[in-house]
């Protein structure tokens, strides 16, 4: 949905008289409270700007100073995450207190310690409904982080490597939905082209997710519901390999549940195939490339990225074991030491539950070609219009139901997006081996 028109007013929040900045669209549907880091304040143009293009969404926005000008001044007030969570929790207070928000859910979106701020505030008071992160300080929520129970999104940029290790660790500490986000090569302030503008998707889609009200159940085609519907949704593209005697590999662990659906109703053997990304040193979100398991496992490079990168042999000699001995670890947990479909001679269905660049993509048709498939089918529910061009010379057919012209991430296109556990999958495998797939 749009939110239309918004209504922009200057504001003064609760006991303290807090500065503030108060749009609200038509017919928002939640609200979303902006806590600014040091040296920033509501005047933030990318704070700003994100708060824009949340008001498109239909989400009301309050962006505030956390203190008044006199208390800036005192340093330590800047960096008094307790002292700034408890602000930000008078402003959620003056919003629940609003009778045209009353019934409008409440949101924190945090930036650099105003993210430590906003989670403080919710694992203290429970009355948001989710919190997003844009390169923040999350850790300095220190314990507080397990208290947290709203879904919490952080968001963190690629290159902004001392800030990416310490929002791991904060993650590893929440205990409530959660997500993370690295944006390739955006530093911390994310003033790359396109670099805030993917921040503002992921925080829509977030806020869209969780922040739910009467007004926001309506159904939109252009989403999927979780993975298990993307799969049920790409089967009348692939019914016509039934009787082909097809094989389903699904790269997990987000492929396996889409492609469950669609080995059920071919009556298809359904196994993985085992693939891990090599990434760059101190940057393994990037790929040099992947190493794809088999008989003879295959590494297939980028070998642009590798003479851009030059990560050295040893490196890639000791990534590549790394990778090969997770690989080892999920061939023992997903088949419990039994062999793989033989895919020779047969036609492959390839699935994930999406795809971004498709460097790992590519190096699983390469690996599965030189297998000995027949044909070779890449069937993913949505993927950007260049990496499928891309990946047409590597499959037989290349089946995609969305190709969005503003790509930004996979789970965008989800409602629930969970994370799959390896539990899942080896149940998926089990109940598909057992409800009697052709091998």
């Amino acid at each position: 949905m749009t939110g239309g028109r918004a209504q922009i007013s200057d504001v003064n929040i609760g006991l303290h008289h807090l500065a503030g900045i108060l749009g609200v669209p038509e017919d928002a549907t939640a609200i979303v409270i902006f806590a600014h880091g040091s040296g920033s304040g509501r005047h933030s143009p990318r704070n700003n700007q994100v708060a824009a293009g949340l008001r498109e969404a239909g989400f009301a926005t309050l962006l505030l100073d956390l203190l008044s000008e006199q208390e800036e001044r005192n340093r330590g007030n800047v960096f008094d995450i307790g002292l700034l969570a408890s602000r930000l929790a008078e402003a959620a207070d003056w919003v629940h207190a609003r009778p045209e928000f009353a019934a409008l859910p409440v949101g924190y979106f945090g930036a650099s310690t105003g993210a430590a701020a906003a989670l403080v505030a919710a694992a203290e008071r429970q009355n948001v409904g989710a919190v997003v992160s844009r390169g923040g300080r999350p850790d300095l929520a220190g314990e507080a982080l397990r208290a947290v129970a709203a879904p919490t999104l952080l968001i963190v940029g690629g290159a902004d490597l001392p800030v990416i290790p310490l929002n791991r660790a904060a993650f590893a500490a929440l205990s409530c939905e959660k997500d993370l986000v690295i944006v390739p090569r955006a530093g911390h302030l994310f003033e790359e082209p396109g670099a805030l503008e993917e921040v503002i998707e992921h925080a829509k889609r977030w806020f869209r997710r969780f922040l739910s009200s009467p007004l926001t159940g309506t159904c939109d085609e252009r989403i999927f519901a979780d993975r298990r519907e993307a799969g049920r949704r790409l089967l009348p593209t692939l019914l016509k390999f039934k009787n082909d005697n097809p094989v389903v590999l699904a790269l997990p662990r987000g492929g396996v549940p889409v492609a469950f659906e669609v080995a059920q109703a071919l009556n298809a053997p359904l196994d993985v195939v085992l693939v891990r990304k090599i990434g760059a040193p101190g940057h393994e979100e990037l790929g040099l490339g992947a190493v794809v398991d088999g008989a003879k496992p295959q590494v297939v490079m980028n070998d642009e990225i590798v003479r851009a990168i030059e990560p050295g042999a040893d490196y890639l000699k000791a990534e590549t074991s790394r990778q090969l001995a997770e690989i080892e670890r999920r061939r023992c947990l997903y088949r419990d030491s039994e062999p793989p479909v033989d895919i020779t001679g047969r036609t492959v269905i390839v699935i994930d539950d999406g795809i971004a660049t498709g460097g790992t993509m590519r190096a699983v048709l390469k690996a599965l070609s030189r297998a000995g498939a027949r044909r070779l089918v890449l069937a993913v529910p949505v993927a950007p219009s260049d990496t499928l061009e891309a990946l047409n010379a590597e499959a037989d057919e290349v089946i995609c139901l969305m190709n969005p012209e503003s790509f930004f991430a996979v789970g965008m296109h989800y409602r629930d997006f969970n994370q799959i556990s390896d539990r899942e999958v080896v149940e998926l495998l089990r109940r598909a081996k057992g409800n009697g797939g052709r091998a």
